[in-house]
């Protein structure tokens, strides 16, 4: 292994990294008190809605049943800050998310800025423009928080090596444990690699298959003990559950399947301009030839190896979502903003002068992209005036940065950041919760079910699937009725409230419904629904 070190972490870092987390935190959460919850944060908001009025458990439930795909970790942390409120708000739902991305954030500065602190915020930079990381960091994301726990994983290992941290290797296996607290096997298993791909490349044989034996036999007593947890909460048939849908669900495609390449392919999008970037760094230092390994070098080929791994590693289960591959993206980003610490090359000087002249147009570029978007949502954009004059005034920031020596390139890339987030947080979470809205017609339906009590029957809505973002408007212990065919209402007597989409109304066959004008009509989940009440049959 090579001897020569960077900089030691030095106190100085220790606080400016504090500082830059504590920057990132603040705009993480900003906005996000009381929005309404859509898509698949429903779910995890249910789970601790359930929890909140039932108390903590091994596994969250719905409908008051345990819930196999997850453990509830993420439960519980909802739980615990919004046990203060006495309710569960997007704030305490997405509160561990964004302390995760702010960790994140703190950790990718450490790494980086003992070597140069303009790389250590353009790769903070690369990282926040990422819209899969902007998405996941506004949401419950376990994911998030185990690219965050990987983060960590990686950060200790070339910490002991390069910043003389040795008493703090005791933590990669809590650290684990946390991982597979959080996200299952895949989150003990995740870490695991991203260190082992560390070892491999340093050649470090002996703290290779120590570790990872180690990390082999926690991973065995994990999966026994919530194994174990799930035969008692739920029996024999619970557990089944969990192991199909924890372990064998992923692997043999049963819950989606994507070819083989589907992350090297689709993160061109979902991680630019990180992971574009970061390929195209690569290529030019393959191009470049050989150099000395000095120590900047070194991590930037210990993160190439170790985000090649998780993409490698995640590649082989069937099931593949973009959001899979988030312990990535720091390594793609710290890969990304290199050509900036390295003064020399062509290549790289080109692949500077690209990102800088991306980051001091993008205001425009996304002004250009309201205004496109606006004719195909008049209502929801029609009082953009102020947002482009932020956007504006970020661009006049962004070319006055360009042309001041001391603040190129950390301005133009800053003032990216800035109209990115600034344009997701007032421009596309209103639209999203416009167009995807759940709250008022459930709240509706809500009102008139409270006014004439009578049993709920969701028809169509899938027990795990639209129900939760009805049941997420409703917290309470209301177990609706589930049908899925027209067949299934036969037996359905009155008095009964019924809730279904309009083109399942339209097609009903029964004249006891057809002849029922509905009691509500609106928008769910940006489809037309209908609100019946059947009434109680006479009696002969």
């Amino acid at each position: 292994m090579n001897k020569a070190r960077p900089p030691l972490l030095n106190p100085t870092i220790r606080r400016q990294s504090l500082g830059v987390g504590l920057l990132a935190l603040l705009l993480f959460i900003a906005g996000s008190w009381h929005q309404a919850i859509i898509g698949f944060d429903s779910r995890f908001v249910v789970f601790a809605q359930e929890m909140l009025r039932h108390g903590p458990s091994f596994f969250p439930t719905t409908y008051g049943q345990p819930y196999a795909d997850y453990l509830a970790t993420s439960t519980l942390l909802t739980w615990l800050l919004s046990l203060p409120l006495g309710q569960v708000t997007s704030l305490t739902a997405w509160l561990p998310t964004a302390i995760a991305s702010a960790f994140i954030v703190t950790l990718v500065y450490r790494l980086t800025a003992p070597h140069s602190q303009r790389w250590g915020l353009l790769s903070i930079a690369l990282l926040l423009l990422s819209s899969t990381f902007i998405s996941e960091t506004r949401s419950v994301s376990l994911d998030q928080m185990l690219a965050a726990i990987s983060l960590a994983v990686f950060y200790l290992g070339y910490a002991h090596d390069h910043f003389g941290a040795g008493k703090r290797l005791h933590w990669l296996y809590l650290l684990l444990i946390v991982g597979f607290a959080v996200r299952g096997p895949i989150g003990l298993v995740i870490p695991t690699g991203v260190l082992c791909s560390y070892y491999l490349i340093n050649r470090q044989w002996r703290q290779l298959f120590s570790f990872g034996l180690l990390a082999l036999a926690l991973l065995g007593a994990c999966v026994g003990l919530l194994l174990l947890m799930a035969k008692l909460s739920g029996g024999e048939g619970f557990m089944q559950d969990v192991i199909r849908m924890q372990f064998l669900g992923r692997m043999d495609g049963s819950e989606g399947s994507s070819g083989v390449l589907y992350y090297f392919t689709s993160s061109l999008g979902n991680y630019a301009m990180a992971y574009p970037m970061a390929v195209l760094v690569l290529l030019a230092m393959l191009i470049s030839g050989r150099r000395a390994p000095g120590p900047a070098l070194q991590l930037v080929w210990y993160c190439a190896a170790a985000g090649l791994l998780v993409m490698l590693g995640l590649s082989i289960p069937q099931a593949k979502k973009a959001r899979y591959v988030l312990p990535m993206l720091p390594m793609a980003a710290i890969i990304a903003a290199y050509p900036f610490h390295v003064a020399h090359g062509r290549l790289f000087a080109w692949l500077r002068g690209l990102m800088l002249g991306i980051w001091t147009v993008l205001p425009t570029l996304l002004i250009a992209g309201l205004l496109f978007a606006r004719p195909r949502y008049p209502e929801q954009m029609s009082h953009l005036d102020w947002v482009y004059g932020v956007l504006g005034g970020l661009q006049v920031l962004a070319l006055l940065a360009l042309f001041k020596t001391r603040l190129r390139p950390v301005g133009p890339a800053f003032t990216a950041v800035l109209a990115v987030w600034a344009t997701y947080i007032l421009v596309v979470e209103p639209l999203e919760r416009s167009v995807y809205d759940t709250r008022t017609f459930t709240l509706e339906v809500h009102e008139q079910v409270m006014q004439q009590r009578a049993p709920v029957v969701l028809h169509g809505l899938g027990k795990d699937a639209k129900a939760i973002k009805y049941m997420v408007n409703v917290d309470c212990d209301q177990v609706p009725l589930f049908t899925q065919q027209a067949a299934d209402l036969k037996p359905i007597q009155g008095p009964a409230w019924l809730v279904m989409s309009a083109a399942d109304y339209e097609g009903l066959t029964d004249p006891r419904f057809r002849s029922i004008t509905p009691t509500l009509t609106g928008e769910f989940d940006r489809n037309p629904y209908v609100l019946l009440h059947l009434a109680k049959t006479a009696q002969p």
